[in-house]
């Protein structure tokens, strides 16, 4: 459930008519409803709520400090694979004691200043990080907490390019070979192990692949103990997907059941990354339609948003459904259309042959379902500014992060002086 849908003919965002706030600030621009990020929050925590459990947003799938600062009110965490990202979730006001550090390519730098600010837990992934963790955390005279991320080598039937959970990925360390790295990290003085992790991708629509990972890691954890690990926590991931179109995934009721038959009894405070279940139907992407082009055996409508502001349906194939602003009338023809933006690619189409009542230059359009890996993953190719993004609440609206300028975007570059 979300928060956007007509009253009287006009798409609102919960009490505020997307017509008068594009008037306001411009298109494109990304917007954000609070009360859906807040309902799917309460609706995902609320099963584990009888549990010893931490919810740690993935600040990767949307970064933007309202966004951030809205789950720290709710009391969400955050799972961070930058030093970016841990600067961006404190100044959202989420305590480094709520931040668990994941990612391939951790510097030394990026765990120097997560060790300074004292964060729960590394997530490591490989010897090499494991060593360099060490060295920085002895550097410091301090202990880095961590958990080792495992790979239990199963299809998550999701997207190649976003599945992180068989043999061929870079994430994570196979499971056969896990063991021994549990053995040198307890060896190490600057490590203090605490944890297992586990992430095996993203957008599931399917609970068979979570069964498999969660039994595989239960079984690890009694061969740990079994070894004298002390296992304190278990970093069971995100992956949780959502209906963009005509998918059906599971209900976070039923992934909780799963989760807690296999690791209820193993005492051990569960954590989880929930990323595109709390923000991809929290946010919309609004843009304006500049030309209806009609070629030889296509219908083009051109919008003035792009692949560098939604590069999804370019990047994977993605499906975004999209809605008119004004309700069209019940005589307005419907065609097949291909919904392209105006940057210089061929692959600049948010969608092929959509069967859409058409519209007209000047219409307004909404791409749903864009809140996850929307704003987040925007550039500026073209030399297209930065879009808007604005949050609402109730009847009430706030930009949250301005339009960038052209004077911004020319004023980045340095020309060298070379006389």
């Amino acid at each position: 459930m979300d928060h956007f849908h007509y009253v009287n003919g006009v798409y609102h965002a919960e009490d505020v008519a997307l017509d008068a706030l594009a008037a306001q600030v411009g298109t494109p621009f990304y917007c954000y409803s609070t009360a859906t990020l807040t309902r799917h929050y309460k609706v995902f925590s609320g099963h584990f709520s009888d549990m010893d459990a931490k919810i740690c947003f993935a600040v990767k799938a949307n970064s933007n400090l309202g966004v951030l600062n809205t789950l720290s009110k709710l009391g969400c965490g955050a799972d961070v694979v930058s030093e970016g990202e841990i600067r961006l979730a404190m100044a959202a006001g989420i305590k480094p004691s709520d931040i668990v550090f994941s990612g391939v390519g951790k510097t030394a730098s990026e765990m120097a200043y997560a060790l300074d600010h004292n964060i729960f837990q590394f997530n490591v992934e490989s010897e090499p990080e494991l060593e360099l963790l060490n060295d920085v955390a002895l550097s410091k005279n301090t202990k880095a907490r961590i958990a080792v991320r495992v790979n239990p080598d199963v299809d998550p039937r999701t997207h190649a390019k976003i599945s992180t959970g068989q043999k061929e990925s870079k994430f994570g360390i196979a499971m056969p070979n896990a063991l021994p790295v549990y053995r040198y990290a307890s060896s190490l003085r600057g490590i203090d192990v605490q944890g297992v992790s586990v992430h095996i991708g993203s957008q599931l629509t399917n609970l068979e692949p979570f069964a498999q990972a969660f039994a595989r890691v239960r079984a690890f954890v009694g061969e740990l103990r079994a070894e004298g690990c002390t296992i304190k926590t278990l970093d069971l991931g995100g992956g949780l997907g959502i209906p963009y179109g005509q998918e059906e995934p599971p209900m976070p009721d039923v992934y909780a059941e799963i989760a807690k038959r296999e690791m209820k009894d193993l005492g051990c405070t569960l954590m989880f990354e929930p990323g595109r279940v709390l923000v991809g139907n929290a946010g919309i992407l609004v843009s304006r339609v500049v030309y209806v082009k009609k070629s030889t055996n296509r219908l083009f409508v051109i919008v003035d948003a792009a692949m560098n502001d939604l590069i999804r349906p370019t990047l994977y194939g993605a499906y975004h459904d999209i809605v008119p602003v004004i309700a069209p009338s019940g005589n307005a023809s419907t065609e097949l259309v291909d919904v392209v933006g105006p940057v210089c690619e061929t692959g600049d189409i948010f969608a092929e042959q959509r069967l859409l009542k058409v519209p007209a230059a000047g219409d307004l359009m909404v791409f749903r379902s864009a809140g996850a890996y929307g704003a987040v993953m925007s550039g500026t190719y073209n030399a297209r500014p930065l879009i808007a993004e604005v949050m609402v609440n109730g009847g009430k609206s706030a930009i949250v992060r301005p339009r960038q300028t052209y004077e911004d975007l020319v004023g980045r570059d340095v020309i060298p002086q070379w006389d």
